[in-house]
């Protein structure tokens, strides 16, 4: 039998480096208990593992096992007091109940909300909606796959990650060892959710820190149901388990064979992918049938099968259905457009809808004969159906592209370019498209040209979606215009144009690759990792997201990527016609381009971060989440981008990313959710920091400046990702090299070496060779004077002798 004896902590050397310092609340204690040495205290339970493969060794276990929204609050409070939100709301009206509308403009809601507690209540809201949204889907996917695989099924990732699920070791305390085990967090977080939500009620909490730090806590909620989906999945599926150089597999409308029936997949769930494949690879279909997806379902079912192919992000999704390529739409849940199958209805592509979040007003046909759905389908009786079986989908979808395929040929093409001409020649150029257009595109001036038979302008929009196809200018178009098939047709004409390269999503990172890597991360030799994530609602086309992470990958950063954000870097080639995918390794190091995978994937990104900090700092993870979140803030230069974010998930990923101490830079449209998260570099009392080692107040820097940042332009952020990836712990090499960096970036784009790169130099070892002089001028203006490095830097409250 072995027992662990959670709760142990210990008062030597080991608080400071490996335990939250006030995990026992120390704050209660006289000064002079702190100066007492190796005093153990024991508390909680005694916990018995009578499994197989328990381990001969003692579960250290922290101060915040299973943590509820008030448990980690004065972490949350010490990053807002250093990032107050910056708050422009869009309305200064509450309508979220009977006593209103309530106008907040310098006044008080009929229940007594003010401004500042109605837009933290808003982002609250926000993120327990993008933390639903994972939370469901892994509860599916976790329960689907038990089914299929049984409750014993072993989580085991291999002899290279030892550390298989870090976000749930550091939360629930303990590491998932079957399918089963997983069940503990699900229910969790769903119980933290609910409490969350309910916040949200009229007449709950009022102050707008406190609804911050529920958001932060719903982020964490959102990270933990992400990484459930992604270790269930690879766990049961057997999906790529951290292969550095997975295979590359086609991208783009052009991959698609249009002479074969074809199966589309829209969303994020993988299991009516996997009905799909299985049913394909038994009946030896896999070379008759295309199969291919949209959105982040796509990317999981190539890591599943080596046929299916990638059309591209959710901005692919009007123009591949208004293309008439699909024969069968099959969706899941999640960044599906609701006229789905409106849309698929006006090409005669059946549609099958598979999930109980989205089920589009179908019958039910889940226990219904196969032929009989089929038949209903075929025979235009049903519209589509609902199935909520996914082997059944595999089947009926299989079986409905094989007929409609034969039947669909003339739909599977757009109108000729005259017949697009002579409807784009009715513009009367009144400019509503352009009113109503999210990134106010010039589409006006590209409908009149395409009706004077020139498509150029159109073609300009059209590649690496510049237009989003959103759709909303063919809606307030007044001579009803069909702009989507202009845009649509335009693709078609530019087929081989659209075939690219993406690296199958890998997952995890290895542990060896971490303790490769973690000194240099920690001390600053490799300057940082850039993680770019988030949807495909891009201010100027995808092409932005490529060279921003082309731009890194040459500086020797290493470069992550997931979902829609890594398709975008996909659709971008070099002269020589390679992707960023061809010429970057997918290696966790120095110019390694690495895909995680989908959606649910991007839990590996902060989860890297926890095994830095486990492996190579040695810090215990369970139930530690403050000594990890500190670590991470204060050591690991990881900078979070999102430059196309637009969804719920997109917005509770951001929280749940800053939570754990990494900054995130949002596109202009990142404003949109009408709160930022902002450093005052003037105020320097805000970067002071202890010194573990000594116990010593420092003064430091703001390293990062900012926790959740809007920049307006591809070269701000490309600048300001170069800045936030500085840490306190930086050595003198580490820090020339990453001001090197931010010097010249800022040198590229702006033309001038950075004002307040004065502020980061602590003595003048600090400074890049190259720029010696230059920032010697710039410390002179600014009175600088050198300042003592931190060694052991935390922003946690920590006794110190007076």
């Amino acid at each position: 039998m072995n027992i662990k004896i959670n709760n142990i902590i210990k008062t030597n050397n080991e608080v400071g480096d490996n335990l939250t310092p006030n995990s026992i609340k120390p704050k209660d204690f006289k000064v002079d208990f702190w100066k007492s040495k190796n005093i153990e205290f024991s508390f909680g339970e005694i916990i018995e593992d009578n499994s197989p493969d328990s381990r001969d060794e003692e579960t250290f276990m922290g101060p915040t096992p299973k943590p509820s929204g008030t448990d980690l609050r004065s972490w949350d409070m010490k990053l807002l007091e250093r990032y107050p939100p910056f708050y422009a709301p869009f309305c200064d009206m509450c309508c979220l109940c009977t006593f209103g509308k309530c106008d907040l403009t310098g006044k008080k809601g009929a229940c007594g909300i003010d401004i500042k507690a109605q837009q933290g209540r808003f982002a609250l809201l926000t993120c327990c909606i993008g933390a639903a949204a994972h939370s469901a889907h892994s509860r599916h996917l976790l329960e689907y796959l038990i089914h299929k695989c049984g409750s014993d099924h072993p989580v085991d990732f291999g002899n290279n990650i030892d550390i298989e699920a870090p976000i749930m070791r550091t939360l629930i305390g303990k590491a998932p060892k079957t399918l089963g085990d997983i069940r503990e967090s699900m229910d969790y977080i769903e119980e933290e959710n609910l409490h969350l939500l309910s916040t949200c009620h009229t007449g709950q909490e009022g102050n707008h820190l406190d609804f911050e730090s529920k958001a932060f806590h719903a982020g964490l909620m959102d990270h933990i149901g992400m990484e459930i989906g992604d270790v269930s999945q690879i766990a049961a599926l057997d999906l790529p388990k951290g292969e550095a150089n997975t295979p590359l597999v086609e991208l783009g409308i052009g991959a698609i064979d249009h002479d074969k029936p074809v199966i589309l997949c829209i969303g994020h769930n993988i299991a009516p992918g996997v009905g799909i494949v299985d049913y394909l690879e038994d009946n030896d279909f896999e070379d008759e049938i295309e199969l291919c997806g949209i959105c982040c379902t796509s990317i999981d079912i190539t890591r599943y099968s080596d046929r299916a192919k990638v059309v591209g992000p959710i901005s692919k999704q009007l123009k591949f259905l208004k293309s008439g390529v699909a024969d069968v739409v099959v969706v899941d849940e999640q960044c599906i457009r609701s006229d789905v199958l409106e849309e698929a209805q006006k090409k005669g592509a059946a549609l099958i809808a598979t999930t109980d979040k989205m089920c589009l007003g179908l019958d039910d046909r889940t226990n219904d004969p196969v032929d009989a759905i089929v038949a209903d389908i075929i025979s235009k009786k049903d519209d589509g159906a609902l199935i909520l079986d996914p082997e059944k989908v595999g089947e009926v979808a299989t079986k409905l592209s094989l007929s409609l395929s034969k039947s669909r040929k003339s739909l599977k093409s757009l109108p000729d370019m005259d017949k697009i001409q002579e409807d784009a020649f009715k513009c009367t150029e009144c400019e509503w498209c352009v009113r109503v257009c999210p990134n106010s595109i010039p589409i006006m001036d590209a409908v009149s040209s395409a009706g004077k038979g020139d498509f150029e302008s159109t073609e300009k929009l059209y590649d690496h979606d510049i237009c989003y196809t959103c759709g909303r200018c063919e809606q307030e178009c007044p001579e009803n215009i069909k702009i989507m098939d202009l845009m649509a047709k335009i693709g078609e004409n530019n087929l081989k144009k659209e075939k690219f390269n993406i690296r199958v999503g890998r997952g995890p990172i290895q542990d060896v690759e971490v303790r490769r890597v973690g000194a240099p991360l920690v001390l600053g030799d490799i300057p940082g990792i850039v993680a770019f994530v988030g949807c495909s609602n891009y201010p100027d086309g995808a092409d932005d997201v490529a060279k921003m992470a082309e731009e890194f990958l040459e500086r020797n950063y290493i470069v992550v990527t997931s979902g829609c954000g890594a398709m975008s870097i996909g659709e971008y080639k070099n002269e020589e016609g390679k992707t960023l995918y061809e010429r970057f390794s997918g290696d966790f190091d120095a110019r390694g381009l690495i895909n995680v995978g989908s959606c649910v994937s991007n839990s590996h990104i902060p989860g890297v971060a926890i095994k830095v900090a486990n492996i190579f700092a040695k810090k215990p993870l369970e139930g530690n989440f403050e000594v990890i979140a500190d670590y991470i803030f204060n050591r690991i230069g990881a900078c979070g981008v999102a430059w196309g974010a637009y969804s719920q998930k997109a917005a509770a990923i951001a929280s749940g990313v800053n939570r754990w101490g990494i900054p995130v830079i949002l596109g202009p449209h990142g404003s949109k959710y009408r709160r930022l998260y902002l450093g005052r570099s003037d105020k320097e009392e805000t970067w002071n920091l202890t010194d573990m080692r000594t116990g010593k107040l420092i003064k430091g820097e703001p390293a990062p400046e900012h926790l959740l940042y809007a920049a307006e332009s591809r070269e701000e952020a490309t600048v300001n990702i170069a800045k936030n990836c500085i840490r306190p712990t930086d050595n003198n090499k580490g820090r020339q090299i990453k001001l090197n960096h931010y010097i010249d970036l800022h040198k590229k784009y702006f033309g001038t070496i950075p004002e307040d790169v004065y502020r980061y130099i602590r003595n003048e070892k600090d400074i890049p060779i190259t720029y010696k002089n230059d920032v010697k001028e710039i410390l002179e203006r600014n009175d600088w004077e050198p300042r003592e490095l931190v060694m052991e830097p935390t922003i946690l409250d920590f006794p110190r002798d007076e």
